[in-house]
């Protein structure tokens, strides 16, 4: 038997070419496992950037299309870029049925940037993967000058505290560095950090910060796919540690409560 105590790599990958397939593992699984997105937030999002069918948005970071299908329906065009060329063709298929939405296999690094051309910039939970350098002055010069800044977030969806600390043996057994729980209070510290990195960045103005709280009830084995989209594992630990977890989610049940905080920040460019 393997070692419980090995180690899991976890951290972000250090390069381009490592992020662009950092979830091709687990593509399948990722548009049906992780939440969507609360559809009020979205609504709210749209009002608040003042959004109408003949406008046009830039989505950095689309995946397989968990954000983009919502924004597609009403009817804008959309360029949405994706590095992971296996999201890429996942949100192609999801995005068929709409003509005016486009899906480029490129990242926003090194996408060439069509300046002043959109009404918004739009990412969901994808925003921080890319250079903070690159981020917000490149979203800038994408925008019009009356352009707004949309960024959409789920955060970790997680179990009752109770429920986590009878997993947490688990975790130390097989994978210590996932020892973490963060509970509304820190989520929302994560939230409020987001929208002052927004501010800070000289960029954007006049933040607007809707969030709302979150329950949604999982399967083991849909909760299991959910985790294994939010950390990167080995094969091997990855079949210990799941066994571990499955075993003693058992005893709570056949479902699983989970509970998080989703939010939408939108700022005007600052002209």
């Amino acid at each position: 038997m393997q070692d419980p105590q090995q180690k899991i790599n976890t951290r972000a990958p250090r390069n381009s070419e490592q992020r662009r397939k950092w979830y091709s593992p687990v593509a399948d699984v990722y548009y049906n496992a992780r939440p969507q997105y609360p559809r009020d937030l979205v609504e709210q999002s749209v009002g608040l950037a003042q959004l109408s069918s003949d406008q046009s948005i830039l989505e950095l970071g689309c995946g397989p299309g968990n954000a983009t299908v919502a924004f597609a329906e009403l009817g804008v065009s959309m360029k949405c870029l994706e590095p992971n060329p296996d999201f890429c063709h996942l949100a192609q298929r999801h995005c068929a049925s709409y003509p005016k939405v486009a899906i480029e296999n490129t990242s926003f690094e090194e996408w060439e940037l069509e300046s002043k051309k959109f009404n918004a910039v739009l990412s969901a939970n994808a925003f921080h993967w890319m250079p903070t350098e690159i981020r917000y002055a490149k979203s800038a010069a994408a925008l019009r000058d009356d352009g707004f800044l949309i960024l959409l977030w789920n955060l970790t969806p997680e179990p009752k505290y109770e429920v986590y600390q009878a997993l947490e043996e688990v975790y130390q057994a097989y994978a210590p560095s996932l020892v973490r729980y963060e509970g509304p209070k820190t989520q929302a510290q994560i939230l409020r950090g987001f929208g002052q990195e927004i501010v800070e960045s000289g960029f954007f103005k006049e933040l607007v910060v809707e969030q709302t709280a979150c329950e949604v009830i999982y399967s083991i084995d849909y909760y299991l796919k959910l985790l294994s989209t939010l950390r990167r594992l080995e094969p091997q630990v990855k079949a210990l540690l799941f066994t571990g977890l499955r075993e003693k989610l058992e005893k709570f049940g056949d479902s699983i409560q989970l509970s998080f905080l989703s939010a939408v920040h939108v700022a005007r460019k600052n002209g």
